[in-house]
């Protein structure tokens, strides 16, 4: 029998799939959260969305990002994010 390697989902949770990049641009987070590119700038600047800035050029760690979007409470007034 050939040896198999079984991945946990916590396995691949930690890393993009093989071939996808592991940060996100601005402009791509900001289609992704459906929010105007110069409003994401200030959520990022302001701490709200995690990000680093390498170089002059933000980048958004994919895994930090996910982990971060799933952490956050939708409000149930208005189905929105809370801050």
């Amino acid at each position: 029998m050939a040896n198999v390697i079984t991945l946990t989902h916590a396995d691949t949770a930690t890393r993009p799939p093989a071939g996808a990049a592991a940060t996100y641009t601005v402009k791509e987070v900001a289609g992704l959260l459906r929010l105007s590119l110069g409003g994401t700038y200030q959520a990022i600047r302001a701490g709200e969305i995690p990000a680093k800035r390498i170089r002059g050029r933000w980048i958004v760690p994919v895994h930090r990002f996910h982990a971060w979007l799933d952490a956050q409470d939708n409000d149930p007034a208005t189905g929105h994010l809370a801050a």
